[in-house]
């Protein structure tokens, strides 16, 4: 990232998706996002699957090359209009210090619509996880916490001062749409994805709205389109939190290359059996 940096930004970006690409056979990024293509969409043309294993680890070294951009990324998203139906409600709630829960997925660049919250003074907050590798840490939490804060490691302290900044009338997001050990068996896909509870639970705790939010990454690489969803309607944790994978996978089908396809998402030892229980079939 440092020699990328002496690039000029458009530069940079596109060759932070090229090196990504190149290295996506080597590290076993095409495999696994054929693995999971077959699992969740079996009926692709051969084509599309191709191109989406060179479209996903571009769109993931874009992403990379952007949050390390610092100033410069953050000059491009600031002025991001917000689009969609719960953009008037993000508004309101901002304007008279009320909390939100936003809640996103590995889709396009996450940290595009954080940025531009944050610019805007939206009191956005969020957890990470801290990485093993401490030098690297330390760098990408750098990183993170340059394009928008606070941000709170997920542990007992940060889970804590998050809880209190939800209470004081704070925002925070979340993306849950990484495989959760002790997450509800719910479905992605049409296919078992345990799935965390946590953003409904809060949204429920705190009378807070569970508000969809995206940021697609437009065709010319470089821009994007925020996207502020309806809030998802009160029911019970599995079913907010269902709804959410349903509108994840909805702007996932629309614009497939823009999602983390190289995670492990569905994870089930008897796949059928699963599928089964979530959808009530059998104990």
């Amino acid at each position: 990232m440092g020699a990328l940096g002496r690039l000029p930004y458009p530069r940079r970006i596109a060759t932070a998706g090229a090196i990504a690409r190149g290295l996506a056979p080597l590290i076993g990024w095409r495999r696994r996002i054929r693995e999971n293509l077959a699992l969740a969409c079996p009926d692709l043309p051969p084509e599309e699957v191709a191109r989406l294993t060179r479209a996903v680890p571009d769109n993931i070294g874009r992403s990379l090359a952007e949050i390390y951009a610092g100033p410069e990324f953050l000059a491009r998203v600031r002025d991001l209009p917000l689009t969609g139906p719960g953009a008037a409600l993000l508004e309101s709630l901002k304007a008279e210090g009320k909390p939100a829960v936003l809640v996103t997925g590995h889709y396009g660049n996450y940290d595009a619509w954080r940025g531009a919250l944050g610019q805007r003074g939206y009191p956005v907050g969020a957890l990470y996880r801290p990485m093993n590798n401490r030098a690297f840490n330390d760098a990408y939490v750098a990183a993170i916490q340059g394009i928008a804060g606070p941000m709170w490691p997920r542990d007992k302290r940060g889970m804590g001062q998050m809880l209190r900044h939800l209470r004081e009338g704070g925002m925070v997001g979340l993306a849950i749409d990484q495989f959760f050990h002790i997450g509800a068996r719910l479905t992605f896909f049409g296919q078992i994805a345990n799935t965390p509870l946590s953003a409904a639970e809060l949204a429920l705790k705190y009378d807070a709205p569970l508000i969809p939010i995206f940021a697609r990454r437009l065709p010319d690489g470089l821009r994007f389109e925020i996207t502020v969803e309806a809030p998802i309607p009160s029911g019970t944790p599995e079913e907010m939190s269902q709804a959410f994978n349903d509108r994840l996978e909805a702007q996932v089908r629309a614009h497939m290359e823009q999602w983390l396809w190289v995670h492990r998402r569905w994870k089930v030892w008897n796949h059928e059996e699963e599928l089964a229980r979530a959808r009530g079939e059998i104990d």
